[in-house]
């Protein structure tokens, strides 16, 4: 063993040849994907293929990265998976390069290992990773109680990869949704801290909270989505303490689960008999019910209805907190201290787990420093508070205020994204307007209101508003791309095509641009260059659902049956089971919570509220979260 150190040290060449690729360096995020994405196919899961999680094509697809030509936003220099996960560090280690090396330390958001094993320092470090401003909340908008817009399914539409995870790039390649039944916008007074925003006692106000993904370079959260806990907890409190409403709680005092009615950040799916898979027992899972994640360099906005109890006077102080904690609750009991409590056969197949689970097992053989159930930390990511003034049940009803600020054209741009990704366009088009009017100079709200109408299918007005933003920046890369989407509406493919080249000069690897050019080329006839876009789009994700099934048609406008054989093979394999979808609905019947979130644009109540908080005064600062302890 010193012989080995000794030789490495006197001559660390070979060592470095032998355990460093040069495609570790040169491909980091591929190298990355072999774990980081993932699926599973019938010798795991004994049904079919399905894609598991997956933080490469987000990060792939996204301006983080840099080769994604549509993203929201872009950071000042794309970065990596190492960028973030593997820092440079002070270090004096012999492979120090100017007294730094990466870190090892793989920083990222498991807080429950160095808990379980008493080790501080990376317990500390993930901590402040998670902190460092990942993630920002905005208790941003009031507005009446209103019927929300009507309602749609966003599982079961159009073409759809057969996933547990969200599949967040493809966004932008949903079908033109047409005119919609929506009830009239609701004013909106906004943003909180700008205005002087008053409520009556007595009434119900919807509260708008937002939260953006800032320097996280996949999907919010990231990994193993079906495992942890993360959601958005919103507290009122009145002037003297006592608490209102409070989505989100943390039960036994901040030691149990999270309430269930909270918003949660998470994916849900079910097993054959329609168990939650709870157990990290993935290859049990038939259906998803809902994957609530936030894109990179995108938002979620989040709407609370926001009661007033009718002798409240004074101001309702409202505290919003976006917790996280790994690993989920009940995932940590059953680990250490699941039991089954089930007597009869056949409880737990390969294709689901009916077992009943007490948690109630010794821990006295578990791995790690802690010998009983651990009550792992909660981080807090980020939070904001708001103040609302309260007027008297009789007063006159406060009009909505608003004030426009240039500074916070990216608060009501980020706010419109929450709405858009939940298809409320009427209300992420009054969004994006106010965008225009603070900064009418940047193209960012001309062309996120031409993504709202192309969608909307009100193709002259995002004609109108596409052109202006490419008067504004004419190499803009979003803007040709939403153009070339407009003109393959109205039937010009070759300018749709001319435009789709010019994205792809700047962006070559945007692989929904790649199947865009290809789709063009097809219904021109021109079924080789086509399959040369598609072909390339194969080479960055050989999945990719809209380029098997084009190359199935393009082999079979070209004659080829063999391979229009074999890309139909390789379509229908990885396209979505609807029939499996159906396993939901008792589900949901049984679960009013999880069916709420599954709805693409939903609203929550306040959790009940436990005797101890509602009638005493908390402690001065106290704070949403709960460290953990033992």
């Amino acid at each position: 063993h010193h012989m080995i150190d000794f030789l490495i040290e006197e001559n660390p060449e070979p060592h470095r040849r032998t355990f460093l690729k040069p495609f570790m360096r040169v491909t980091p995020a591929e190298y990355c994907s072999a774990c980081h994405k993932v699926h599973l196919d019938v010798p795991v899961n004994n049904y079919r293929w399905s894609r598991g999680f997956n933080d490469y094509d987000n990060w792939q697809a996204s301006g983080v990265s840099g080769l994604g030509a549509r993203s929201f936003y872009y950071p000042p220099k794309p970065m990596n998976c190492v960028d973030c996960h593997m820092a440079l560090v002070r270090s004096e280690d012999a492979g120090n390069v100017h007294g730094l090396v990466h870190s090892h330390r793989f920083l990222a958001a498991n807080t429950a290992l160095p808990f379980a094993n008493k080790d501080k320092i990376q317990l500390a470090d993930t901590e402040h990773f998670l902190e460092d401003k990942r993630v920002h909340v905005d208790i941003f908008a009031i507005s009446p109680d209103k019927p929300l817009p009507r309602e749609k399914s966003n599982l079961s539409s159009g073409m759809r990869l057969e996933t547990t995870f969200a599949v967040g790039e493809e966004s932008e390649m949903r079908a033109p949704l047409g005119a919609l039944e929506e009830p009239p916008l609701a004013p909106v007074t906004a943003p909180l801290n700008r205005v002087n925003a008053e409520v009556r006692a007595g009434e119900t106000v919807r509260v708008d909270v937002v939260v953006r993904t800032l320097t996280v370079g996949h999907f919010f959260p990231g990994g193993t989505v079906d495992a942890f806990d993360c959601w958005l907890a919103l507290k009122a409190t009145d002037d003297a303490g006592h608490v209102l409403f409070w989505s989100g709680l943390v039960e036994d005092n901040g030691k149990g689960p999270v309430e269930p009615s909270a918003h949660f950040y998470r994916s849900l799916a079910i097993d054959a008999h329609g168990n939650p898979i709870d157990k990290r027992n993935a290859w049990a899972a038939r259906a998803t019910v809902y994957v609530h994640l936030i894109p990179p360099g995108a938002a979620d906005t989040v709407h609370f209805r926001l009661h007033i109890p009718k002798n409240v006077r004074g101001k309702i102080h409202l505290q919003a907190e976006l917790n996280y904690r790994k690993f989920a609750w009940a995932y940590t009991q059953f680990s250490y201290a699941g039991v089954s409590v089930a007597t009869g056969p056949d409880q737990v197949t390969k294709n689901y787990d009916d077992r009943k689970m007490a948690y109630s097992g010794s821990t006295k053989d578990v791995s790690g420093k802690i010998k009983t159930i651990p009550n792992l930390p909660i981080a807090t990511m980020a939070s904001d508070a708001a103040v609302l003034n309260v007027l008297p049940p009789d007063a006159p009803n406060p009009p909505p205020q608003v004030v426009l600020n240039a500074a916070d054209w990216q608060r009501w741009n980020d706010y419109g994204i929450g709405l858009f990704l939940q298809d409320d366009l009427k209300g992420a088009e009054a969004a994006f307007t106010r965008v225009t009017e603070v900064a009418p100079k940047n193209p960012d709200g001309w062309v996120n209101i031409g993504r709202v109408r192309l969608l909307s299918g009100n193709i002259p007005g995002a004609r109108q508003v596409l052109l202006k933003a490419l008067q504004l920046a004419p190499t803009l890369a979003r803007t040709q791309y939403f153009y070339a989407r407009v003109l393959r509406q109205e039937g010009d493919y070759d300018g749709s095509a001319a435009h789709l080249r010019i994205v792809l000069k700047q962006y070559p690897e945007d692989r929904v641009v790649l199947d865009d050019l290809g789709r063009v080329l097809f219904l021109q006839h021109e079924y080789k260059p086509a399959e040369v876009e598609f072909q390339k789009a194969l080479y960055i994700d050989p999945e990719n659902l809209e380029a098997n099934y084009h190359m199935m048609l393009c082999s079979t406008g070209m004659g080829d049956a063999k391979d229009a054989a074999r890309y139909e093979k390789r379509f229908l394999r990885f396209k979505a089971n609807e029939a499996a979808q159906a396993l939901t609905g008792p589900f949901r019947a049984k679960h009013p919570n999880d069916n709420r979130e599954r709805q693409p644009i939903h609203e929550h109540d306040s959790a009940p509220l436990p005797v101890s908080v509602s009638s005493v005064r908390l402690s001065s600062g106290s704070n949403l979260s709960h460290r953990g302890g033992n």
